[in-house]
């Protein structure tokens, strides 16, 4: 991971997806958020880091028969062990949930190993023990089958789609409450500065509509005198 990245993700740890996908629209990307997946356990810290991949294709019988988790070379094996500390595995399950993308084992060595979460836009087996680990987890709803069933490994970290979203490796992966946003890795750090200001503005906002102020001229700030108010919060709370 390189500085750069390592500061927009330190960065973005207190950003909402809502604020990001704002952000990225700014920028005329609006097709990043991952459809269809959604927290196995919500109300837990915001999952950033680095997109990690796998990729699956449609299993054929004669070459995905359950004696193919014996090979240690495995992708969906060695994808488990070589997801980096800190990094998000993102799963291309080609949007399809008969057949589990992982079950408890493989999300627990994840965990173990320190990756920061993982993503997929099909399912997983063993989904109540999953969220009842200390680890963030997407996907789209649980599933009994083994991904054998259905699924074949057959990349990893290569450029997939992720719930109709191209996720790159190394591109930011951020999930909260409300599901998972992808930031191109080239405009991270800039995104990450943006979305505090963005954060910063919108607090200032909440707090004048709690207070029973209208959003004409405050949401967006197109009132000048609003603008001089926002400044004067700002310098006052030393943001």
């Amino acid at each position: 991971m390189n500085s750069k990245s390592a500061s927009a993700i330190e960065k973005l740890k207190s950003i909402s997806t809502a604020t990001v996908a704002t952000c990225l629209y700014k920028r005329g990307l609006k097709n990043q958020f991952i459809q269809g997946v959604v927290p196995l356990r919500k109300e837990r810290p915001t999952m950033v880091g680095e997109a990690y991949t796998l990729r699956y294709i449609p299993a054929r019988e004669d070459l995905n028969p359950i004696e193919v988790f014996k090979d240690p070379k495995h992708l969906q094996r060695v994808a488990v062990e070589e997801c980096p500390m800190g990094s998000i595995m993102v799963i291309d399950s080609r949007k399809d949930a008969r057949a589990a993308s992982a079950g408890s084992i493989l999300v627990t060595r994840l965990m173990v190993r320190g990756v920061a979460g993982i993503v997929t836009d099909g399912g997983f087996r063993d989904s109540t023990e999953i969220a009842d680990l200390d680890f963030s987890s997407y996907h789209n709803r649980p599933s009994a089958p083994t991904n054998l069933t259905l699924h074949q490994a057959i990349a990893i970290n290569e450029p997939i789609g992720c719930g109709d979203v191209a996720v790159f490796p190394g591109d930011i992966v951020l999930g909260d409450d409300d599901g998972v946003m992808v930031i191109p890795a080239k405009i991270a750090d800039e995104v990450a500065d943006e979305c505090i200001q963005m954060a910063v503005f919108e607090e200032f906002v909440m707090e004048k509509v709690q207070q029973g102020k209208s959003v004409i001229g405050l949401y967006p700030l197109t009132d000048e005198k609003i603008g001089l108010e926002f400044e004067n919060w700002r310098k006052e709370r030393k943001i």
